[in-house]
């Protein structure tokens, strides 16, 4: 790999601390646990709130990746996004452990997670100018297996030095929940540590660009003209409307997962902590362990395989009644969280023209988030309804199911 795709890879290490220490693990299970009045009220706000930022998303990731298109401004504009999300991350730091600060908690988490889904739509777009067409499957997998190894670090050195120690260290005060409070000022550091090399390894073009109101109207041009081309591109077409589907459900599931295995399992912090460890482990080893096949065997057929086996097994894991085979199920299913998620990337990729790259990751982010409201909120609806966290976790098969049917109508071009 050259040392710019190195660069590139290293920004997976560093924003993968936000969805695997913020979104899934340490501050989700802390919002359910010590802050929400009870554990199934708390997945159905988590459900809402997750709902609202996918809405959020989905508006605005065409428009601002087709801005970054015509103003050449794709660095800078990473640049905002890394930082206004590390900011309302930190301030996760002033939640304390009171229903009091239900709606505070959500609302950081909410903004941190908008500036985090449209700062990937610049850095996803930045993958064809560091890889080559034949190595793009290969690039991807690397930077998403490198990225749950940076998820995994984070984690652990949350673990190890923030969550464990009793007495807590640096004075923290553990009846207050700063030992858990601060992973959020951890993981903003580290966004801003190590996401630096990308912004100095790959600059924007260089020469006169065109204002922003200039940039803003040449974008919404493109993306207009780049929807209305859609019905002449089936397979895009189908790869968005599948997507669409397929990530609603990985979204879901990785947004619920520790907060299932608190409620469900009984699991504490650290249990969690620990899980999440090995969640990332092996989904770290399956996302660079299948990147060395992908360009042989496509990034459709990969998509698809990886989907098939994740409603087998997630089916598997809806049905555990123990801790241990729930443990042996969510391990297995975690295999194959990098190989879609990373297949997908590079398959967009490949269909992308080298001059509309940031404006068809928009629309990427479009098709993983227009609907990224019905995911949340089915699994906050049938879990408010039933009562029952195992009714609302089963609809994220649903989703799984449906994206891998349409994708397995989609023709891959060689």
């Amino acid at each position: 790999m050259t040392p710019k795709a190195w660069a590139w890879a290293l920004y997976d290490w560093a924003n993968s601390s936000f969805p695997t220490v913020v979104s899934t693990f340490v501050i989700a299970a802390y919002f359910v646990q010590g802050i929400a009045a009870d554990p199934v009220s708390g997945q159905a706000q988590w459900g809402w709130m997750q709902s609202a930022a996918g809405l959020a998303v989905a508006l605005l990731s065409p428009v601002l990746g087709a801005v970054a298109d015509a103003g050449g401004r794709r660095r800078l504009m990473l640049g905002v996004a890394t930082l206004l999300t590390a900011i309302a991350t930190g301030m996760i730091w002033f939640a304390l452990p009171a229903p009091d600060y239900a709606l505070y908690t959500l609302v950081c988490v909410g903004l941190a997670t908008i500036a985090f889904e449209i700062g990937t739509v610049f850095y996803n777009s930045m993958l064809p100018s560091v890889a080559p067409p034949g190595r793009l499957g290969r690039v991807s997998g690397f930077g998403w297996g490198l990225g749950y190894a940076g998820g995994l670090a984070c984690l652990a050195l949350s673990l190890v030095v923030l969550i464990q120690p009793d007495p807590a260290w640096f004075g923290l005060d553990r009846a207050a929940s700063e030992h858990v409070r601060a992973v959020a000022l951890l993981v903003a550091a580290w966004l801003l540590v190590f996401s630096w090399p990308l912004l100095v390894a790959l600059p924007d073009p260089a020469g006169p660009r065109p204002s922003w109101a200039q940039a803003a109207a040449r974008g919404l041009e493109e993306i207009a003209g780049l929807i209305r081309t859609l019905p002449r591109n089936p397979a895009l077409a189908r790869f968005l409307v599948a997507r669409l589907f397929y990530t609603d459900g990985l979204n879901t599931l990785f947004a619920f997962g520790a907060i299932y295995a608190a409620g469900v399992f009984g699991m504490g912090l650290d249990r969690i902590l620990l899980f999440g460890i090995a969640m990332n482990v092996t989904a770290g080893l399956g996302a660079a362990g299948f990147a060395l096949i992908e360009d042989r065997v496509g990034s459709r057929r990969m998509v698809l395989g990886a989907l098939l086996a994740m409603v087998v097994l997630g089916a598997g894991l809806l049905l555990a009644t123990s801790e241990l085979w729930f443990w042996i199920m969510a391990l297995s299913l975690g295999l194959f969280f990098g190989p879609a998620q990373a297949a997908s990337r590079s398959f967009m990729a490949r269909l992308a023209p080298p001059g509309e790259v940031s404006a068809h990751f928009g629309l990427f982010a479009l098709s993983g988030r227009i609907t990224g409201f019905l995911g949340p909120a089915a699994l906050a609806a049938v879990t408010t309804a039933t009562g029952s966290q195992r009714l609302g976790m089963a609809t994220v098969l649903v989703f799984l199911a449906i994206g891998a049917a349409i994708l397995a109508t989609v023709r891959e071009r060689a």
